[in-house]
């Protein structure tokens, strides 16, 4: 709220002639008229000391302090040495020193100066807190909107809400009562960087305009996909033992330094991003409530301003249910370009299944049966294969209900892949296993081999 802002409170009272007393005789040619602005600031909590400042010429000689529609001087004070101000103390701030102040000065030359531009000073912490709530959370997209619902159980006329270092006057609202509550609900948005910071809301009494509540709790409103979005891994990978250590690093830009950590937000804006400075989180021993889905945030210290959620990255915790089987079918070892399916098979009923191949960056692939009956098992189509598929695989069991919680490895199934003849150059294998740049390459082997045998070159291409 700046000090000299009015509100129409202010404009009201200026419109009803608050310009009495020495204001009356300005003529031409009269003294400039001075500021006036209160410090610590025009709000102040019920018996707190505060000061008025009347800042206006060098030649003043005396200054007058007017409160409210009264003309006689409330207070007079002479300016201080070598400066053109004089400061009015009020030693403790109560509802009968709330109000609409002016101040006016004299000087020997011009006599006395028109009043300055009227000073509302409003007491707080007279009335009980009311309560400050977002919704639908204190996190919000950039471009969206959020309702900031300012509510009392004590009779409320009107309800003011503040952003602490806003420019602005504070925004004032009617209120109305809502399920024995009066509330008044305050719309923010389209959203941008400059929305977030802190709020707090009060209310008062049409009867007595210039006493207010105590503030609200105050409510951190911070603003998501103002920068480009960070990247989440786990250390030493996503898929851990219950009591095993667990680290999770938010990766991004330079020039970041806070960082953020949210899980199982879904759909849904996380309801607090709580930042700190290294971009680590260590998770320590895993047990099964450290299992879900995180996303991380990178912003700005001492900003509200936030980066778009990096991509989900799911923590699954091992150990919680009997581990199942795996088997390969036809059997594994498989030929170059063929198919096989990895089979799962849980003893118990679980209905999603998890297969993981050894050294690979990628999350598991996951399969849920559309039917709970037994036999519990899960069938992985892999193909047609080449060299890449060559490892070592495990498969996991888990529930639906808890998805984020499985069973121990199954034992590990290798698989082997034959190497490639040169029956297997068909146009039709090729086109299968990856289209003209294949083609290219394996061509490219076929003129290598054909130095030592021409004959066979010529025997592939009639195949």
């Amino acid at each position: 709220m700046g000090d000299r802002a009015r509100t129409p409170t202010l404009t009201a009272l200026l419109c009803l002639g608050l310009c009495r007393g020495p204001c009356d005789q300005v003529q031409a040619g009269a003294a400039p008229k001075p500021s006036i602005w209160a410090d610590p600031g025009p709000m102040v909590s019920r018996g707190s000391p505060m000061t008025i400042w009347c800042q206006g010429s060098l030649q003043a000689d005396v200054y007058h302090l007017y409160k409210d529609r009264v003309s006689k001087p409330l207070d007079t004070e002479a300016p201080q040495n070598s400066s053109k101000k004089a400061g009015f103390s009020i030693e403790s701030m109560s509802t009968h020193t709330a109000g609409v102040y002016q101040c006016a000065y004299h000087s020997r030359r011009k006599g006395w100066s028109e009043r300055s531009d009227p000073l509302l000073l409003v007491v707080t912490g007279v009335y009980p807190a009311p309560s400050l709530s977002a919704h639908p959370s204190h996190v919000v997209t950039s471009g969206g909107n959020v309702s900031l619902s300012c509510s009392s159980e004590v009779t409320g006329d009107t309800f003011y809400l503040l952003k602490e270092g806003g420019a602005g006057p504070p925004r004032q609202m009617q209120s109305r009562t809502f399920r024995g509550r009066w509330q008044a609900v305050f719309s923010v948005g389209p959203m941008n960087a400059s929305h977030g910071g802190t709020y707090r809301c009060y209310y008062n009494s049409s009867s007595y305009p210039h006493t207010w509540s105590y503030p609200s709790n105050p409510l951190h409103l911070e603003v998501t996909g103002v920068y480009r979005e960070p990247s989440l891994s786990a250390q030493p990978g996503s898929l851990v033992f219950s009591g095993d250590n667990l680290t999770l690093q938010c990766r991004s830009g330079a020039g970041f330094d806070r960082f953020a950590l949210t899980k199982d937000e879904g759909l849904t804006s996380p309801q607090h991003l709580h930042g700190q400075h290294s971009p680590y989180f260590p998770l320590g021993h895993v047990s099964h409530t450290h299992g879900g889905q995180y996303r991380c945030y990178s912003g700005h210290n001492l900003s509200h301003a936030w980066s778009a959620p990096s991509d989900p990255l799911d923590i699954l915790i091992v150990g919680m249910y009997e581990k199942p089987s795996i088997s390969a079918q036809p059997g594994p070892s498989v030929s170059w370009g063929e198919k096989v399916i990895l089979q799962c098979r849980s003893e118990i009923s679980l209905d999603r299944f998890h297969l993981s191949k050894e050294g690979s960056p990628a999350a598991p692939q996951l399969l849920r049966l559309q039917d709970a009956a037994a036999p519990f098992q899960a069938s992985f189509t892999i193909g047609p294969v080449t060299s890449n598929h060559e490892g070592n695989y495990t498969c996991y069991s888990s529930d639906s209900t808890f998805p984020y919680l499985l069973s121990l490895p199954s034992d590990t199934l290798e698989l082997l892949v034959s190497a490639p003849s040169p029956q297997d150059y068909t146009v039709e294998n090729l086109i299968r296993m990856g289209g003209a740049a294949l083609i290219l390459v394996v061509l490219g082997i076929l003129l290598f081999q054909a130095r030592d045998s021409p004959g066979r070159l010529e025997d592939a291409a009639r195949r």
